[in-house]
């Protein structure tokens, strides 16, 4: 694999153990709760955010919106375990999509179904960024609307 890709890959691993470390001290009741109307839940988030590796490789390979709106709908996880279980699923398989990339792959341009148009490296990046913002979020969720600091690092 590119040391490029390699070093995304490890910032996608911290990402998703700090999201697997927190969720873990999560109960399923707390995964309920909204602390925004007509936003995500505390386990919509985390659902949201075991489905990124998978849909966000798919917009890499240029994925059209109906093939987007369907993997969606196709979602519907309800436990912790389903959620993370799903996530490490979802993550080594964009990691395997990664590694078979040739550096002319890794350079090719894709379009996404809402016309931006990136690298597949830089889908890669946008990825991680993804992760890490839907993170924040929910980090955020529980300090501040809950009172309930998850106290681990979110950075190496």
């Amino acid at each position: 694999m590119n040391m490029y890709c390699q070093s995304a890959f490890h910032q996608l691993e911290v990402v998703i153990a700090s999201i697997s470390e927190i969720a873990g001290q999560l109960t399923e009741e707390e995964l309920a709760l909204r602390p925004t109307e007509e936003k995500y839940s505390i386990g919509e988030l985390l659902e949201h955010l075991s489905i990124i590796p998978a849909a966000d490789g798919k917009v890499a390979e240029s994925a059209s919106e109906e093939e987007m709106n369907a993997l969606y709908r196709s979602y519907s996880l309800h436990s912790k375990e389903e959620i993370l279980e799903r996530l490490f699923e979802h993550f080594s398989q964009l990691k395997t999509q990664y590694e078979n990339y040739t550096e002319q792959d890794l350079h090719t341009e894709t379009v996404s179904w809402w016309g931006v148009t990136y690298t597949r490296y830089e889908w890669l990046l946008q990825i991680v960024a993804h992760m890490y913002h839907h993170r924040g979020q929910l980090h955020a969720m529980l300090v501040h609307s809950y009172r309930k600091d998850p106290e681990i690092l979110l950075f190496e």
